[in-house]
């Protein structure tokens, strides 16, 4: 994304209020509305394409999936599917719909669009960004190649039954089934508004699109056909883009908006942090995140391996770290700490200015070179981008900084011959599912290195992603520590050949305006409200 300040996690992992939210959901008013304020325009709202972390929770409210999380939690639980069966062999997999579900146009949805949903996110026409996550059902190398436009393994049973068939076991396939990818979309509006789907989406969501000024303002109405009996509880959420995260924190504090979307900003988090009559109103929410430095490893000089071992020795992650007033611990490798997998062992590269000058007059730069280091535009990215390009000129690299809008680095890193350094701040990487493969796949393997993925380093290593499907075999819980082992094996092989700088690990911090409630209003994860949005509110939103 995380997938990101990525909705799917970095939701899930959220500080919630020690209340019980099912218990209370029922004393939430119905009605009010909500501002929450952004400083960019989002991208898309289409769920095959969105994948970053402003669209991604917007998305999760405008349509549904097979497989979604108990509020609050990493537990799987169903969502369109009713009821689901799974072979003794964990190939296949057989979802029994909810009856009676509506899209936003009216048309109830049927087994067919589970089917044409999933055919679509792995059409390479589409260019989803997310397709790499299906490659576990059969047939998906025939329409990855263009051999087919259709998943051989997806079957239409009946109007509300529909089997998916893996030509492998996968330890993480009802995880892939809970994220946006794969949400339910109608034919029908597809081929109504083509390429421009994601500005008109339909889902079948709690919330559908009432309004999207472009630079200005998306809202949300509620879906009073909405399948899941009581929710949503507002009838409108109105997102404000064009905001400072200054000016929404101002806003804010007059009770102009109800969330800063982007969060504190960094040269407000101590002094806002500190004052006394913000304590109940900051949320602090956990995050299994990376933030990471890439190289493109198909752009000149980063093809060379000594290169990118230079730029890792090279950046001072503690200097990092204290920019972002130390909300965040020093990365070694990809996976962060909370996540299986993890070796507690691994030291990475240390910073060691004089070995990468080495390393650069080994692979023929004495001198160092020129590059382009991009960076999402708003603060504290660009500062960070400084504080790095300043140690890469203490190594001789001069780095010529690109501050860009969210969607135009992201645009770049998605070309094979645009992006030659991308920080990844902003955009960094937040687990879509609580899995290490979801570390890997996506931003680090072959599947993720295609026009519009997320591999921005192009890295792509033949052999490590086998063994990764070796390890997404392994679906026996009894294998679970062989499992992690695997992993572990193949993150520390990445880092052998360097595709990455990883620099930190960050925490999440945002706030929460005073009329959505004090200490024992019902709250999840602010920066991704609308994921749980029918806990969320609190009793006096009105």
């Amino acid at each position: 994304m995380k997938k990101t300040v990525l909705a799917g996690v970095a939701a899930l992992l959220a500080a919630t209020a020690l209340t019980s939210a099912s218990a209370l959901a029922d004393d939430i008013k119905q009605g009010g509305s909500m501002i929450v304020t952004y400083k960019d325009d989002v991208s898309t709202l289409d769920p095959a394409i969105g994948y970053d972390w402003q669209n991604w929770s917007m998305i999760k409210s405008l349509f549904d999936g097979l497989m979604d999380y108990e509020p609050g939690t990493t537990n799987l639980m169903k969502d369109l599917a009713e009821d689901y069966t799974i072979s003794d062999d964990g190939t296949v997999f057989t979802f029994k719909l909810r009856e009676g579900v509506k899209f936003h146009n009216g048309r109830e949805m049927t087994a067919e669009d589970v089917k044409y949903s999933l055919d679509r996110v792995t059409n390479p026409a589409t260019q989803s960004p997310g397709a790499g996550f299906f490659g576990s059902i059969k047939g998906y190398d025939a329409v990855a190649a263009g051999d087919a436009t259709s998943l051989e393994g997806v079957t239409v049973v009946d109007p509300y039954t529909v089997k998916i068939e893996l030509s492998r076991p996968d330890a993480t396939f009802l995880h892939v089934m809970a994220i946006n990818f794969s949400s339910i979309v109608p034919k029908e509006a597809v081929e109504e508004w083509g390429a421009d789907f994601g500005k008109h989406p339909v889902g079948t969501g709690a919330f559908s699109l009432d309004e999207w000024t472009l630079g200005q303002r998306l809202v949300f109405k509620r879906n009073e056909d909405y399948w899941r009996a009581g929710v949503p509880k507002l009838d409108e959420i109105t997102f404000e883009v064009g905001q400072e995260p200054v000016v929404a924190l101002l806003r804010l504090q007059r009770g102009e908006a109800d969330i800063p979307g982007d969060g504190i900003p960094p040269a407000k988090f101590l002094e806002v942090t500190k004052d006394p009559q913000y304590k109940d109103l900051i949320i602090e929410g956990g995050q299994l995140h990376t933030g990471y430095v890439t190289m493109n490893v198909k752009m000149p000089p980063f093809d060379k391996l000594e290169v990118r071992k230079a730029v890792n020795m090279a950046i001072n992650k503690d200097r990092v770290v204290r920019i972002i007033n130390g909300r965040a611990v020093p990365a070694n490798q990809p996976l962060p700490p909370s996540m299986p997998g993890y070796d507690d062992e691994y030291t990475g590269y240390p910073y060691d200015p004089e070995a990468a000058k080495a390393l650069l007059a080994e692979a023929g730069f004495p001198d160092g070179f020129e590059t382009e280091l991009y960076v999402y535009n708003t603060d504290p990215n660009p500062r960070i981008a400084q504080s790095i390009q300043a140690d890469l000129a203490a190594i001789g690299i001069k780095a010529d900084i690109k501050a860009l809008a969210q969607a135009n680095v992201i645009a770049a890193g998605g070309e094979p011959d645009q992006a030659p350094m991308i920080w990844s701040g902003g955009m960094a990487w937040i687990a879509d599912f609580p899995d290490p493969s979801n570390f890997y796949g996506p931003i680090l393997g072959c599947a993720g290195a295609v026009k519009g993925g997320w591999n921005w380093s192009w890295y792509c290593n033949e052999e490590l992603d086998k063994q990764a499907t070796a390890a997404d075999s392994m679906t026996d819980p009894a294998q679970k520590a062989e499992r992690e082992e695997a992993w572990r094996k193949i993150f520390i092989s990445v880092m052998d050949d360097a595709a990455w700088a990883p620099v930190f690990h960050e925490q999440r911090f945002t706030m929460r305006s005073e009329r959505l409630g004090g200490p024992d209003a019902i709250f999840v994860d602010p920066v991704h409200i609308p994921v749980n949005y029918d806990y969320v509110w609190a009793k006096d939103v009105q």
